[in-house]
């Protein structure tokens, strides 16, 4: 090889490797890359860091996490009578572009959150998003023109309006939608918006759906407004399913949790549960591994670290159990959040776990006990989106405002 084509190829490493520094670092869904709330190139810092603020924009109400591709954001929420999809340069908070639309508003108990709470999904060259009354919205990434929209269940969304974020996969945007009985888990045609194939059995609740390999095949694993479900990615038939109907106040929020061939699953009042998705003959069957009666979260989705869950149970203490039995390994005494609310995050060496106060928590992904290394102020208003974390970064969605954060 000449010096000429040595040099080349060398340019090309350095230029392939620096752009896998930048998608590492991406936040494009919900949960993150793999919708599992873990972080990838955060380096923990020797002592608690001191935050500045770089800026801070009004972008309207809502709880849904921002996507970050590159140097984007994209946001959405609620402004008067509409809801506004924003693209916003993540350098400097100024606007790129935005798409609106007169959307219903959200009524009863659930009108303090008048916002999406389902966060938008970036991949393909196209931004799904979810409204809280369950409009479909698909647009480019680059211009922010609208490619399609549909609401398939006009006006029917569960009792505190929509709040499972979609996902985009294999030229897909997948979405459970309506509510109360009656809706679907759709696939739709990303270019299009034609419906691919869709579940009708059961309706939305508020979890999230995950994709994963099971059994030796791929699917689509998630919470329906009365079980726990398994279906095939490409044409959405039922693989395997789990009874888990909520029970008086309890609902089915969390995102299920993927463990090799294992999902772990939880709801408040109903405990934390794993089973093995086995082949059985021609079959899927969900074999059961452990049970957990005492211990659940409520509004938010632990995250798996080193073969142990963290999670913020339903009375708002933090808690560790181990992933291979369900044996809870600790309790920490301290409510954090009456409501069970929190955003849970694995940044590799460190958790944290974001509670409705702002204020950011940080501690050791250790089963011997609680041991707290930081508490970090992100927000002054309450903060129910997840932080976006990326290199030394942190990204804030509060009541009413995006904020950048950075560390020294």
């Amino acid at each position: 090889m000449g010096t000429r084509q040595t040099v080349v190829l060398l340019l090309v490493c350095a230029l392939l490797l620096s752009t896998a520094c930048v998608f590492a670092q991406d936040w494009p869904q919900w949960r993150g890359p793999d919708r599992d709330g873990k972080v990838t190139g955060f380096t923990v810092p020797d002592q608690p860091p001191t935050l500045t603020q770089v800026w801070s924009v009004p972008v309207g109400f809502g709880d849904a996490t921002p996507a970050l591709v590159g140097d984007r954001l994209y946001v959405h929420t609620r402004q008067g009578d509409e809801e506004v999809i924003t693209c916003l340069s993540a350098a400097d908070g100024s606007k790129v572009w935005e798409n609106r639309y007169a959307a219903g508003a959200v009524g009863g108990p659930a009108a303090r959150h008048p916002g999406p709470r389902s966060s938008p999904a970036v991949a393909e060259g196209k931004v799904i998003t979810l409204g809280v009354m369950g409009t479909v919205s698909c647009l480019d990434a680059e211009t922010g023109a609208l490619a399609w929209r549909k609401d398939p269940f006009p006006n029917v969304t569960p009792p505190f309006a929509t709040a499972s974020s979609p996902l985009i996969v294999d030229g897909m945007a997948v979405a459970l939608l309506g509510g109360q009985g009656n809706g679907a888990l759709m696939a739709f045609d990303l270019a299009t918006g034609d419906v691919k194939w869709q579940w009708t059995a059961e309706a939305a609740e508020y979890g999230s759906p995950v994709v994963a390999t099971l059994g030796g095949t791929r699917q689509i694993v998630t919470f329906s407004d009365k079980s726990l479900i398994g279906v095939n990615l490409t044409d959405g038939a039922l693989l395997w399913q789990i009874p888990f109907a909520p029970q008086g106040r309890t609902y089915n929020c969390a995102t299920p949790i993927i463990d090799g061939d294992t999902v772990i699953y939880a709801a408040s009042g109903r405990g934390s549960h794993a089973v093995r998705i086995e082949k059985q003959g021609d079959a899927l069957k969900p074999v059961p591994v452990w049970d957990n009666a005492d211990v659940s979260p409520q509004f938010n989705t632990p995250v798996l670290s080193g073969g142990l869950l963290f999670g913020q149970s339903d009375r708002g203490n933090l808690y560790c159990l181990y992933a291979q039995t369900g044996a809870t390994a600790w309790i920490d005494a301290t409510q954090r959040d009456r409501g069970g609310f929190a955003a849970m995050l694995d940044l590799g060496g460190v958790i944290v776990a974001l509670p409705t106060s702002g204020e950011l928590i940080a501690f050791s992904p250790d089963a011997t006990a609680y041991n707290e290394l930081a508490l970090l102020k992100l927000a002054n208003t309450a903060t129910y989106a997840h932080p976006v974390i990326a290199g030394k970064r942190i990204f804030v969605k509060d009541e009413g405002s995006l904020s950048l954060l950075t560390m020294p």
